[in-house]
């Protein structure tokens, strides 16, 4: 989407100062033949028609309409008619068109519906990807063109040394895996591999597009609160994880501001190992979601954080449980945010606790912490990262604990080994045990 945008023949200075400078000393061409092609739009088995009766058949009558209308098109017309690879047409097609740029997003989607077929208007599975070489070796050699194309990313669970398939979800089964395995093949010859986004850059991406670039006086504001909350981490050395003392964290903070890196971890290292979880969209729908909630519940929190979560607001539970088991559901409600949970209870009991809703903030940061990695070998989130996602200057560090030791003991769901914690699917042994002891009684 960016790329298109960039060459929409707009002046450098229509764009944030950020891409300006990111684009200094850059010229951009003053028109340039853009083509997107999303493969979930296109139709295989349908002819398509055009404004002027023109019917195109095949993605690379597409991409010439695309770029040419009528023009462009009739220069592939006969391969298009025929649904064969247009060959030295294509080269003739892209180099007049030029400057040019190619987005081709869900081609593996596209391409599946093609396999063990030969009935279709689109062509044949093995013609479509003797398109994209030809497509990649004609782009490659061409000046002022540009072809930009979208592969699922690789599966999670592959062993170390396997190609990457993608996964289930993404390819659509074994007919996408195949066409995913082509795909591949053919674009990695020539391709420049796009890095995904770190988890400092997915802090910008989202930073940018939910909230406004801060002016100088809104910079002091967050340096401020940020440096008051490393202060805050040093002055309890050992209970934080030690990184957060330093000043790097404190310009981690100022980056992410208004959202604590340590959500921004939990998010981008442990939701995004599931299979629905996308890494940068998956936190922006996330986070649009919650700071809406707490806009809405007027939270004056200095930092959103796994604390924060408002899970008893039915759009964001809605957004998180989307990606887990329904059996999280009723859980959720009863130990950890519900109108009646257990940790509401706990802090209406405690004075101590309910001024701050220390008990809630802490099973909602075991949630946050510990649901996605369930069927990990290294289940759950450590003592000082709970900490670390509940604490705000203060709070007084010393009742965590405390807070904490109740809802393990009263929790229905809560596990505890060592310093690590989870909540479960299932009972756990210590609550089931202390119900059949209060039976008994």
């Amino acid at each position: 989407r960016s790329l298109h945008h960039l060459c929409a023949g707009k002046p450098l200075t229509d764009y944030p100062q950020e891409v300006q400078d990111t684009l200094d000393g850059l010229t951009l061409p003053e028109q340039v033949h853009r083509v997107a092609l999303v493969g979930t739009w296109l139709r295989p088995a349908e002819v398509s028609v055009k404004p002027d009766g023109t019917q195109v058949r095949t993605i690379w009558g597409e991409l010439a309409w695309q770029l040419g209308g009528p023009d462009g098109y009739a220069m592939v017309a006969e391969a298009d008619r025929l649904s064969t690879n247009p060959g030295a047409a294509l080269r003739e097609l892209i180099s007049a068109y030029t400057p040019c740029l190619i987005l081709i997003d869900e081609w593996v989607a596209y391409a599946r519906l093609l396999y063990d077929r030969d009935d279709l208007p689109a062509g044949s599975f093995d013609t479509q990807f003797t398109f994209a070489q030809t497509l990649t070796e004609v782009v490659k050699s061409t000046p002022g063109a540009l072809l930009v194309i979208s592969i699922p990313a690789s599966d999670t669970a592959t062993k170390a040394g396997e190609e990457g398939g993608g996964s289930a979800l993404e390819v659509g089964g074994p007919n996408g895996q195949k066409a995913l395995e082509r795909l591949q093949n053919v674009v990695r010859r020539v391709a420049h591999s796009w890095r995904p986004a770190t988890a400092d850059e997915s802090f910008e991406i989202v930073r940018r597009r939910l909230f406004e670039p801060p002016d100088a006086d809104a910079q002091a504001h967050i340096a401020a609160v940020a440096k008051r909350f490393v202060q805050f981490y040093a002055e309890h050395h050992g209970e934080f994880p030690r990184e957060c003392e330093q000043i790097a964290y404190e310009e981690r903070i100022k980056r992410a501001y208004p959202i604590h890196p340590e959500l921004f971890d939990r998010l981008y290292e442990d939701w995004s190992t599931l299979e629905k979880f996308q890494r940068t969209r998956g936190v922006l729908r996330l986070m649009s979601t919650v700071v809406h909630a707490l806009w809405r519940n007027q939270d004056a929190s200095p930092l959103i954080m796994s604390g924060s979560i408002p899970l008893d607001v039915p759009t964001v539970n809605s957004e998180l449980t989307q990606y887990l088991p329904d059996s999280w559901k009723p859980i959720i409600d009863s130990d950890i945010d519900g109108e009646n949970a257990t940790p509401v209870q706990i802090d209406s009991e405690r004075k101590t606790f309910g001024t701050r809703a220390l008990t809630r903030r802490i099973a909602r940061t075991i949630f946050v912490g510990s649901a996605p990695t369930l069927q990990s070998a290294h289940k759950g989130i450590e003592r000082q990262h709970v900490w670390l996602g509940v604490a705000v200057p203060g709070d007084t560090v010393g009742n965590f604990g405390s807070a904490l030791e109740v809802l393990s003991q009263r929790a229905t769901y809560l596990y505890v080994d060592e310093a690590r914690y989870w909540f479960d699917t299932q009972a756990s042994v210590t609550r089931t045990a202390q119900d059949y002891a209060d039976r008994d009684r």
